[in-house]
């Protein structure tokens, strides 16, 4: 039996330019319904979640467009791109579905981790962000790295 210490939290993937093209307004964390060959996959940072998006459908949610490479030492073939169904409470379901209703906000993954040797995803409520708010972000990060930079010639 592995020990606790290696089977610690292990963050795999991530999908930065959610954060770039959404304004993050809630998040949670869900299984996902995984074959094997997959979880080996993402274990192995196989997996990319740039065009991936969730949908409530029918009372249960479910990953559109996360691609997952073929393992290379599976037998059986597994659609890399297919739906996968998300685990949570009901209530949290509920709260999804009702969030989503609201036009301009969609379900985004944030990124894929392990914990306690199960993969989890975290899902965020995302508004999308205009391009003028992009260009703001942008600014806002240079002109912090200038101070960033400005700082550390004093004090050396």
């Amino acid at each position: 039996m592995a020990d606790k210490s290696r089977r610690g939290d292990q963050q795999v993937i991530t999908n930065r330019r959610a954060r770039h093209e959404y304004f993050i307004e809630d998040e949670f964390e869900c299984g996902i319904v995984l074959v094997g060959s997959e979880v080996k996959s993402i274990r192995g940072g196989r997996a990319n979640l740039q065009d991936a998006y969730a949908r409530v459908i029918d009372g249960e949610v479910w990953l559109f467009g996360m691609h997952v490479s073929p393992y290379e030492f599976s037998r059986g073939d597994v659609d890399p791109v297919r739906r996968r169904k998300l685990l949570l409470h009901e209530r949290e379901i509920v709260e999804l579905d009702r969030a989503t209703e609201t036009k301009g906000v969609t379900l985004v993954p944030t990124r894929v981790y392990f914990k306690d040797g199960r993969v989890k995803v975290e899902l965020a409520v995302a508004r999308g962000k205009h391009h003028y708010d992009k260009r703001q972000a942008i600014a806002e990060r240079d002109a912090k790295r200038e101070t960033e930079r400005a700082m550390k010639g004093l004090r050396d």
